[in-house]
């Protein structure tokens, strides 16, 4: 299977180093620079009429936590999404799971304002669920539709829609500003609770990822392979997805809609670890992590001390990503 178990190790070793430096420095610089040792008081003498305590405990502690958390779960999700579908292509952005979570979570603002974090945590997931069966449902109605250019195609059209009919109800009930943080990435308005509720439901998605992950591995050599092994292939395609909405779910319910992590993330992986699952996922958990933290760095120091939104640091990357992979595979599935 390709596998290469000493690369996998040096990332499982070295990145959790590199992410922990990259919160210090996140929580240390900002519009207000802020001392290690003004972290160091936060954290064993907190003061809750020191803004600059209040500022660490309540904006950029969760801040860097979050980005971690989103960066990892939007990279599992792309990579077991690459997995059981064979398409080098998607990713929760481009097959509508993103935009259908969204979509939700607009109107459940409208229909029940004031909901519960944890509330909208599950609508957020659910959202995901209509996302993606409305993309696969229409790519598997439609001759070839589940190709990797066609599905990706579908999958734009649905989101684009979902973003639209959202976007037309959000200004008719004029909450059009609350909307936006959730199709524009809310990163810097982290709710602390909706944080610690999140974490619980992302896990369980990385546990059942990890579950799956050889039956995954089995999948994406194709169906006939895995129907010849042995492989239970709906079974690990229905825990698989459900894997994908728990974490996309999470990750917009938490800091809204972010694009490009769960395609250009697990290709990386790939190319460094091979095709066995076993190491993609949690290689991709910790490098897309890594990546997600580095994008919010840049965004907040591109343009200081004004904050570039992150979705354009992601889409600057990923944009130029998604040209290469459709001109240099073209219409075919990965191996």
């Amino acid at each position: 299977m390709n596998q290469k178990p000493i690369i996998p190790s040096i990332i499982m070793l070295i990145t959790p180093f590199l992410i922990i430096g990259i919160m210090i420095v996140s929580i240390l610089y900002g519009t207000k620079e802020i001392s290690i040792q003004t972290i160091w008081q936060t954290l064993s003498d907190f003061d809750p009429s020191n803004p600059d305590h209040q500022i660490i405990v309540t904006s950029r502690i969760p801040r860097a936590i979050a980005v971690i958390f989103v960066g990892g779960f939007s990279a599992v999700a792309g990579a077991i999404m690459q997995g059981i579908t064979r398409n080098y292509l998607a990713s929760p952005s481009l097959m509508g799971v993103n935009d259908g979570s969204a979509f939700l979570i607009t109107l459940a603002i409208i229909l029940a304002p004031g909901l519960p974090p944890y509330q909208m945590i599950i609508i957020s997931i659910f959202g995901s669920a209509l996302g993606a069966g409305l993309v696969f449902g229409f790519g598997s109605a439609i001759k070839n539709g589940l190709s990797p250019v066609r599905l990706a195609i579908i999958g734009t059209v649905i989101g684009t829609f979902l973003s639209s009919v959202a976007s037309a109800i959000a200004m008719y009930f004029q909450i059009s500003q609350t909307v936006a943080a959730w199709y524009n990435t809310k990163i810097h308005m982290i709710d602390t609770q909706m944080l610690l509720l999140s974490i619980p439901f992302g896990v369980v998605g990385i546990i059942l990822a990890l579950f799956c992950a050889r039956g995954i591995t089995i999948t994406s050599l194709g169906e006939d392979i895995a129907t010849g092994l042995g492989q239970k292939t709906k079974l690990i395609r229905y825990l698989s997805m459900f894997s994908v909405v728990l974490l996309t779910g999470t990750s917009v319910a938490l800091v809204g809609k972010i694009a490009f992590v769960g395609l250009v993330i697990p290709h990386i992986v790939r190319f460094l670890v091979g095709v066995d699952y076993r190491y993609i996922i949690p290689c991709s958990l910790l490098i897309g992590a890594l990546f997600l933290s580095l994008c919010d760095l840049v965004a907040r120091f591109i343009n200081y001390p004004f904050e570039t939104p992150i979705g354009v640091v992601t889409a600057f990357i990923g944009i130029p990503f998604f040209l290469y992979l459709i001109r240099s595979r073209g219409g075919g599935k990965h191996a």
